[in-house]
């Protein structure tokens, strides 16, 4: 299943706190970029974000962006914008 365009436009709005945010698309998916840096992506209609000691703290749901893939940290919390902007933060913090 491939997400949904309404459902990338919801998690940009959703991310409006927070700077430098674009995406990517990749096989019917959303790469997701802070500042040029690859920190997630939205998979089958899913915010999933690379683990990283920034993030670990959050206790994210593990879970296969697909058949193959790395775990990665499922954000289902996405009505606090302002947490959610920190979210994204800490995790590019990790990867840079």
């Amino acid at each position: 299943m491939a997400t949904s365009k309404e459902y990338k436009n919801f998690i940009l709005e959703q991310l409006s706190l927070t700077d430098n945010i674009t995406v990517k698309p990749m096989m019917g998916e959303y790469l997701l970029y802070k500042s040029g840096v690859l920190i997630g992506g939205i998979y089958d209609n899913r915010l999933l974000l690379k683990i990283n000691a920034y993030n670990v703290c959050y206790s994210f749901n593990k879970v296969l962006p697909y058949s193959g893939a790395k775990p990665m940290c499922l954000v289902d919390d996405l009505d606090d914008k302002e947490k959610l902007a920190q979210v994204i933060n800490n995790t590019y913090k990790g990867l840079i």
